[in-house]
């Protein structure tokens, strides 16, 4: 079939799909409104850079900042909350440039705390989905799955029972389908093992359980090639996966059991920008209203066409933009390497398309104006922004067209053949900045492989990155909330008020990071410390772990925190109802964290580094012995 004809059906398929034309600002006003009716209360989103998870460099799922809830803890507004939440997945990098797969997107998510379970949430999903006054979907193009059951846990027949009912309503029938036999108009609930259609747990151990998945069947042709039969979960682009909803109903043991959980959640998530894509009509992401301001720039400043760098274009420069309004600065370390890593390969991706990589701010401009406001950091951290891509412009531009060059020639030596080797691919890092991800793509290219242990190995040497920094991290999941992270939590509050009280009240902090083994924070300061403040600060801390101050926390809404919490950031976004922690008169801070009951449990406090983070922020490094 003709390209030109492919899509015209393709579109036509959508098009079915949907009986109202959402944009993308009407879908996500739509969705919190639907879900305030049903009594959630709306909270922000929280910073792409994870405040209370030292698992993951990035925000990958609206459940991230709610981790102490989902755990136990009571939130502040209640037990039913929604909202629109920043994410940043690179796991598929590699797919960016089809029609469905970005880096950074809008996650919109409801959840329960130990109060709904399935039934309301599959119930709500459906409405949600099918109702002219939201959604609108056909159910006829609606297909869902459920965990299919195994020796931890049995089939979950009461979402398949609801599904069944939801289907009713609307006089279509919903039997259980195989997956190895494929879909027809009435199999259209289709379950799956642990692979598919079970969530977590992060680690060894914690809260998991079954989920269902729902996908709308876009029209396309089944292509065999994968598989002779087409299901939900067939690989072939004729279904598109649009929401999910989680239930965490068991908690897995060390020994690999499974008990029932005493608080049941319920987390859910739905793609703003996949949802986007069939409101519209559209075939890919990339077609709609949240994309096109930024694809056409990027067309008016190209010399060539060509889809797949536009698309690779437009969003690494809308995933770094968001990026550096949340303070991520490039690096060759932890999360500022996975935004010089996207910068870089979008520079190069605009080389490929004739654009003087120069004019990439005016790209970055169109993101800010199209977002600032529904993400009022953009205008706020504006300057910064344009900063990041300038400065990596300038860094790796002078040398990208050397770099390419210098590649071609190994690419091509006879005694490298099918293979890059290590210490080559590391030279074009060290040399050129070329990262790895760059080396491999152009590698793939040309339908070469690249050695990357032994790249892996000459990184080590020159003791620049480890691969577990750089990629480990991202396999994500509920916080580490032991004993350890809660003391450093803490800890961070009392180290936090004792740089104010030495270096003066300009101090606010810019961004933390806790593990169990230390402590991370960065403030706003534009000078190195003396050696003689770190001995005053470490002081001052003891001094009050020392005193064995009660920790207490107050619920109060907004309005009144800002009255009593003087130096908070309240550029960022709070809800109406915050969480306040108090350490005698050294510390008052809002703060959503797991925290101690008392100093005295902390231990003795040291420093152990002092160093510049990026402009006017400086970063301390400390640790409880």
């Amino acid at each position: 079939m003709p390209k030109k004809l492919f899509f015209v059906k393709l579109i036509s398929a959508f098009k079915l799909n949907n009986m109202n034309n959402l944009t993308s600002r009407e879908i996500r006003k739509k969705y919190l409104e639907f879900f305030k009716s049903q009594g959630h209360q709306i909270i922000p989103s929280a910073s792409l850079v994870p405040e209370n998870d030292p698992t993951v460099l990035f925000t990958t799922a609206g459940m991230h900042p709610l981790v102490p809830y989902l755990l136990g803890e009571k939130h502040p507004l209640g037990k039913r909350l929604v909202n629109s939440q920043k994410c940043v997945r690179t796991q598929d990098i590699d797919e960016v440039g089809d029609n469905r797969h970005d880096t950074f997107f809008e996650m919109l998510g409801n959840w329960s705390l130990g109060d709904y379970f399935k039934r309301e949430a599959v119930e709500w999903s459906w409405q949600f989905m099918t109702d002219p006054r939201w959604l609108g979907l056909n159910p006829k193009n609606i297909y869902v799955t459920a965990f299919a059951g195994d020796a931890d846990a049995p089939r979950d027949e009461e979402v398949i029972s609801v599904w069944q009912e939801q289907f009713k309503k609307v006089g279509l029938t919903a039997l259980v389908g195989d997956p190895k036999q494929g879909v027809s108009e009435n199999f259209r609930i289709f379950i799956y093992g642990k692979a598919k259609n079970w969530w977590g747990p992060a680690g060894q151990t914690g809260p998991c359980g079954p989920d269902t998945e729902m996908f709308i069947d876009t029209g396309k042709a089944h292509d065999t090639n994968y598989g002779p039969a087409c299901h939900p979960n067939c690989d072939c682009g004729r279904f598109i996966e649009i929401w999910n909803d989680v239930f965490m109903q068991y908690y897995k043991a060390i020994d690999g059991t499974y008990t029932a959980l005493p608080q049941q959640n319920v987390d859910t998530g739905m793609g703003l920008e996949r949802v986007s894509m069939i409101s519209q009509g559209v075939p890919s992401i990339f077609e709609t209203d949240l994309f096109v301001p930024i694809m056409e720039k990027i067309r008016s400043l190209a010399k060539t066409s060509e889809v797949v760098s536009e698309r690779i274009l437009a969003d690494h420069l809308r995933t770094a933009t968001f990026m550096s309004a949340d303070g991520v600065v490039p690096s060759n370390l932890e999360r500022g390497y996975i935004l010089r890593r996207l910068i870089r390969k979008a520079i190069r991706h605009a080389d490929k398309l004739g654009i003087d990589s120069h004019n990439l701010f005016q790209v970055v401009q169109v993101v800010i104006d199209n977002f600032k406001d529904i993400y009022s950091e953009l205008a706020s951290n504006q300057t910064a922004i344009l900063e990041n891509i300038n400065s990596e412009v300038e860094k790796f531009g002078k040398t990208l067209a050397r770099g390419l060059k210098e590649f071609e020639k190994m690419s091509t030596q006879d005694k490298i053949g099918e293979r890059l080797g290590g210490k080559e691919a590391f030279v074009l890092f060290a040399t050129y900045g070329f990262p790895l991800e760059l080396t491999k793509e152009l590698a793939k290219e040309r339908k070469i492989e690249v050695d990357e242990r032994a790249y892996w190995e000459e990184f080590t040497k020159h003791q620049e990155l480890s691969r577990t920094a750089t990629e480990g991290k991202f396999k994500g999941g509920l916080a580490d909330h032991s004993a350890m992270t809660t003391k450093y939590h803490t800890t961070t509050h009392l180290l936090l008020a004792a740089l104010r009280q030495v270096l003066g009240t300009g101090v606010v902090q810019k961004g933390s990071n806790i593990t169990a083994e230390r402590l991370r924070l960065d403030f706003a300061y534009d000078q190195k410390m003396t050696p003689e403040q770190l001995k005053q600060v470490e002081s001052i801390v003891n001094q009050k772990i020392s005193e064995k101050i009660a920790v207490t926390m107050q619920e109060m809404s907004l309005a009144e925190a800002k009255k009593v919490c003087t130096y908070a950031m309240f550029d960022q976004k709070y809800g109406e109802r915050v969480k306040v922690y108090t350490v005698g008169d050294h510390s008052i801070e809002i703060c959503g964290g797991p925290h101690i009951a008392n100093t005295g449990e902390l231990g003795h406090f040291k420093i152990i580094k002092e160093e510049a983070s990026s402009a006017g922020v400086r970063r301390i490094k400390a640790i409880l012995e």
